[in-house]
């Protein structure tokens, strides 16, 4: 059904049934009463009949505030115009994706005068990327003679990107980093006295490195001078993401991919402040995503583009494929971050093997993502036999995870054994420590 009957019908039909009351004195006032009903429906009907289509002059658009993000709120505003010469009286509901969280009531009711605009809003928030359907939006306006809701649809279906949340990875950076973060990273990266890229000369000073001493510029200018380096910058850091099967494991109603991408976008932020460009793949059986090093705003946003709609997937990652893609595309030294997850030896056996492609030429970083149930589990004695079996499982996990992770630097790579909770500051730790030490 197209329509509902409005208050003022069942109003009139209530009025009708008073007179019912003294039917058992006058019969004749039941015939009346029904005659009345039954008008009183054929007029319904024909109000709806004439007033079913929405006037021309009614339009409707729906504008979202900024753009999706994931735990982040977003107002969606209704803009309705009237453009026709009649008064109208509407009831709006719009159609929103089933999986978004909905913070307000998303209908209302608006008496719309000729040539006035109206707006509506109401706030959702996703809790997951990729992709929400917004359908058209119902609506229902009140008949000339007030007797029926005509229902029609206004507002073309729209299509909405929800994208991983640059507000929480820079605050992951600032948290991180604490009173080095923004431009404590570029004076990091201009501190005198450090690094490997030349900046200036100057006159010796007691506690200079005698290796930094230039004796061609000590004789001619006859006194002791110092060169002056700095942490270099347009270095290259890339970032591998696993997206095979152990990064959809879920810890605080998120995957451990979801937890890699903010981490990696904070590093990303990092990076550029301190003058390096940074890339991004994302890899699990193939090359899912890549982006080649850069650095920016408009980089920032293509990665978050790029990264919109990708899900881990139940396969286990090549990481030969990955590692070989990088060393081809990457010629220039990089810091490469492998961010994935490793419970097993077959798993880790792949992982150290694919690693020879990266040496020596590039500077790798292991990161696996822990889950802290597990350590959790053999940090307390056993109650049962149950308990005994998990924390053997477990222990067994744990000592395959660190004896991978010991082959990794044995090889000249770092390695890192993190959680969720510890993966960003302890990832943008190690990017610093590399700069300061100038291991590229």
């Amino acid at each position: 059904m197209r329509f509902v009957f409005s208050r003022r019908f069942y109003i009139l039909l209530a009025i009708g049934v008073f007179p019912l009351s003294l039917s058992w004195s006058f019969p004749i006032l039941t015939n009346i009463v029904l005659v009345a009903d039954v008008l009183l429906l054929v007029t319904a009907l024909a109000d709806h009949l004439i007033s079913r289509l929405l006037p021309e002059g009614l339009t409707l658009k729906r504008e979202i505030d900024g753009r999706l993000a994931i735990g982040e709120i977003s107002t969606v505003l209704l803009r309705i115009e009237n453009t026709s010469d009649r008064r109208l009286h509407l009831r709006l509901k719009d159609e929103v994706p089933a999986n978004i969280e909905v913070l307000d009531p998303r209908e209302t009711e608006i008496a719309l005068a000729a040539q006035q605009t109206a707006e509506f809003s109401y706030r959702v928030r996703p809790n997951a990327r990729g992709k929400y359907e917004f359908g058209k939006t119902a609506v229902r306006h009140l008949s000339r003679l007030g007797l029926v809701w005509c229902q029609a649809e206004l507002a073309d279906p729209m299509t909405a990107k929800a994208y991983p949340n640059m507000r929480r990875a820079r605050e992951m950076e600032l948290k991180a980093l604490g009173a080095r973060s923004f431009l404590a990273i570029q004076r990091r990266s201009l501190r005198r006295g450090e690094g490997r890229e030349f900046e200036s000369m100057r006159d010796y000073v007691r506690g200079d490195e005698l290796r930094h001493i230039s004796w061609t510029a000590t004789a001619r200018r006859n006194r002791l001078t110092t060169r002056q380096y700095q942490i270099e910058r347009d270095q290259t850091v890339m970032i591998a993401l696993d997206a095979g099967r152990l990064m959809t494991g879920r810890i605080d109603d998120e995957t451990k991919f979801d937890t890699a991408v903010h981490a990696s976008l904070a590093l990303m932020s990092a990076s550029a402040r301190a003058g390096d460009n940074c890339g991004l793949i994302v890899f699990g059986r193939r090359i899912i995503r890549y982006l080649p090093p850069r650095r920016g705003i408009e980089h920032i946003d293509s990665v978050l583009e790029a990264m919109h709609d990708v899900e881990p997937s139940m396969v286990e990652p090549s990481y030969a494929r990955a590692f070989q893609f990088i060393a081809s595309n990457t010629k220039k030294r990089a810091f490469v971050v492998v961010l994935t997850d490793v419970i097993d030896k077959d798993s880790s056996k792949d992982l150290i093997s694919s690693l020879k492609l990266l040496r020596p030429r590039h500077l790798p970083l292991v990161a696996t993502i822990g889950d802290r149930d597990l350590n959790a589990a053999v940090s307390r004695p056993p109650l049962d036999l149950k308990e005994a079996f998990i924390q053997s499982a477990a222990e067994e996990i744990i000592h395959e995870r660190t004896s991978a992770l010991r082959t990794v630097e044995s090889l000249g790579g770092l390695a890192l054994d993190v959680t969720t909770q510890s993966l960003a500051p302890k990832l943008l730790e190690s990017y610093l420590r590399v700069k300061e030490r100038g291991l590229l």
